[in-house]
């Protein structure tokens, strides 16, 4: 859920227009096939590497254009998208006319209930080819969350939303942003987790137990409410923010792109976007400011935790999909010795 409005789109995407039937529509463009293609090129190559199970996740992907939508890798399209005999990487694509904002970049149930991606050209997310491939990456493990066991109900469980049935709380819950202990508690949690990633072997220990006391105090801080909001956001999002460097630093080693991906004017080679992206949450934590990036911040948190387990805890993948929502438990020693 990258986009700041795809909470209140969650409605909406049940919605089916009427086809134009008489309305002609323009092809997919040469620089757009070679996007999708290599989000289907990576994507095939990385999930099952990355994340246990991912890979069985459909790739379903609606791109917005200015006046059409293009549907490729959903398994049951909806009746307004009409096949115009053309395929990408064995997918047919479908084609309708435009409902969706092309300046989008969410993941919701926008055809026939299937979380889909909804996303506009790189141009209109302001995005260069290669951050938006991993981008959609990005968006596409929030397929793979999405359609975990009892996601939605577990979801509820929360109590959250405040009577919201459109998912806009997820956007707006009234989590204490500028409330000076939360965010000094917040700081000083960004601070150990960017200690601990870069610790030496030996040093780990110490600093995931500062980091679980940096996490603990910041729970002092916040009422029940506030602490679920707090994990959710760092389960959801952050280890989402997680999948884009892991899929950068893959990538880096699967070979060359196709030529017409390397042609585009805005190609970066992923290995140095993914030490961008290494140096770009360093800095994100050292820099941290709850008060100004508000929701966001929780993106860099839950990406550094996820990138400490890693190191730290084998086996992690599996606890954090049969307990959803309680991404800082993971961390603890209690965790570690039981494995």
């Amino acid at each position: 859920m990258s986009d700041p409005r795809c909470a209140g789109l969650l409605l909406l995407g049940m919605l089916v227009p009427a086809p134009l039937a008489s309305q002609s529509l323009p092809p997919l463009p040469r620089a757009e096939r070679a996007r999708l293609a290599e989000v289907v090129r990576l994507a095939a190559g990385i999930r099952a590497r990355v994340w246990p199970g991912w890979e069985h996740t459909p790739l379903a992907i609606l791109l917005v254009r200015d006046s059409a939508e293009y549907l490729m890798g959903h398994p049951r399209p909806s009746s307004d998208f009409a096949s115009i005999g053309d395929t990408l990487s064995g997918m047919d694509i479908r084609l309708r006319p435009r409902v969706f904002d092309p300046t989008l970049l969410a993941t919701f149930p926008a055809v026939n209930g299937l979380p889909t991606i909804v996303v506009g050209s790189a141009k209109q997310t302001r995005k260069s080819s290669t951050e938006w491939v991993l981008t959609l990456l990005h968006e596409h493990f929030h397929q793979w969350q999405y359609e975990l066991p009892d996601y939605y109900r577990r979801v509820g469980l929360l109590d959250l939303s405040g009577g919201d049935s459109t998912g806009m709380w997820m956007l707006n819950f009234a989590f204490p942003y500028q409330s000076v202990e939360v965010q000094e508690a917040s700081k000083h949690l960004a601070l150990a987790l960017s200690t601990a990633l870069g610790a030496a072997r030996l040093e780990r220990p110490r600093a995931l137990a500062a980091v679980i006391e940096a996490r603990a105090r910041l729970t002092g801080h916040l009422t029940a409410a506030e602490d679920r909001y707090l994990e959710f956001q760092l389960w959801q999002e952050g280890t989402a923010r997680f999948i884009e460097y892991k899929a950068a630093s893959l990538a880096a080693d699967m070979g060359k792109p196709s030529a017409e991906f390397v042609a585009l004017d805005d190609y970066q080679a992923y290995g140095a976007l993914a030490t961008r992206a290494q140096r770009a949450l360093r800095r994100e934590l050292e820099e941290f400011d709850l008060g100004r990036n508000r929701r966001t911040s929780f993106y860099p948190l839950g990406a550094a935790m996820a990138l400490l387990l890693e190191l730290t805890r084998p086996g992690w993948m599996r606890q954090y999909e049969a307990a959803p929502f309680t991404m800082s438990s993971l961390l603890s020693e209690e965790y570690g010795h039981s494995r």
